[in-house]
């Protein structure tokens, strides 16, 4: 299938990438009650939502920056040739309206939005937020079946609670996702994984449940591609969520987020995983915890945006594939 016209971004030499409404990389925006939903088949939506950070706040913010940021990104993938708008009907849905004021109110718009956004048959990749996001929308995606997931992050996320017993933060969508069956633990890997540690509970519960944690030394000692070779074995042929937290990044690449961790891959290596990928039946994906209030130059959120474009160039070359 070739994509339909209306579909494609607007080029940077028809209208300067400065002027015009900055949509995620220039596409069409096609809300929910558009008359052409039905034909869209991956959407790019934003998550403003972030209610559930414990350190420095502002990634309710990053869905706008990233959205500037993305229109810089052109037709073609430079290093792989391919070229998505091509391959299949793609259109930002607009954001998320979280509830600011009620975090469980806020997940349950979140979930209730990506059911629609199921029904109608579109994948979705998403721009938070927090990455307490990425549990309203595995409600959505992972209700008929668990899915495998892909994790690239600093942190596990696999905390029971916080702060006397807060279930619901950013760091704790993974042990519940697993609790509430959204997710299969023996088909989930978690990579790069450091930092100084509370203690050692999310790691014990990892090796209790079968989830595998991949730390940031093995990273390194073996490389990207070995490394992403065991993660595509591990989610196997199975529907899969890849959930990116951009602090998976060394900040001296990534500054602008809430919950930095030193020692983490460069650049080239943020995107070179990602694009390894190629095999995976990635279902749904989201891109989280680009803070803008750290970010005063842009460059973290141009990183996030050029990783969201990877990803979307895997689910692209996935729908008609």
């Amino acid at each position: 299938m070739t994509s339909d016209p209306f579909f494609h971004p607007v080029s940077g030499l028809d209208l300067p990438r400065f002027a015009g409404i900055p949509t995620f990389m220039r596409l069409p925006y096609v809300p929910l009650d558009h008359p052409r939903l039905a034909e869209v088949q991956i959407g790019l939506i934003g998550s403003p939502w972030d209610s559930g950070t414990t350190n420095r706040p502002g990634p309710r913010h990053g869905p706008r920056q990233l959205r500037d940021m993305s229109t810089m990104i052109r037709a073609q993938n430079g290093a792989t040739g391919v070229r998505p708008f091509e391959l299949a009907n793609i259109a930002d849905l607009g954001d998320v309206a979280p509830n600011p004021a009620d975090l469980q109110d806020a997940m349950a718009r979140i979930t209730r939005f990506f059911e629609r956004v199921q029904a109608a048959g579109i994948r979705p990749l998403v721009a938070g937020g927090d990455h307490l996001n990425s549990l309203p929308i595995l409600r959505a995606l992972g209700k008929s079946e668990p899915l495998a997931m892909i994790h690239f992050d600093s942190h596990t996320d696999l905390f029971h609670s916080y702060f006397g017993g807060n279930m619901y933060t950013h760091g704790t969508p993974f042990r519940r996702a697993i609790e509430e069956g959204l997710l299969d633990p023996k088909r989930v890997v978690q990579i790069g994984i450091r930092g100084t540690t509370y203690d050692s509970e999310d790691r014990d519960f990892a090796d209790s449940v079968g989830v595998r944690v991949i730390p940031i030394e093995e990273f390194h000692a073996r490389g990207p591609e070995d490394v992403m070779i065991e993660a595509k074995e591990i989610v196997s042929e199975r529907p899969t969520y890849v959930s990116y937290d951009i602090d998976f990044i060394d900040p001296a690449f990534a500054p602008g987020t809430g919950t930095p961790e030193v020692g983490g891959p460069n650049s080239y290596q943020a995107l070179q995983v990602v694009r390894l990928l190629d095999g995976v039946d990635i279902v749904g994906a989201d891109l989280v915890e680009v803070s803008p209030p750290f970010d005063q130059s842009g460059a973290t959120a141009f990183l996030g945006i050029s990783v969201m474009f990877e990803i979307l160039c895997h689910m692209a070359g996935a729908v008609n594939g």
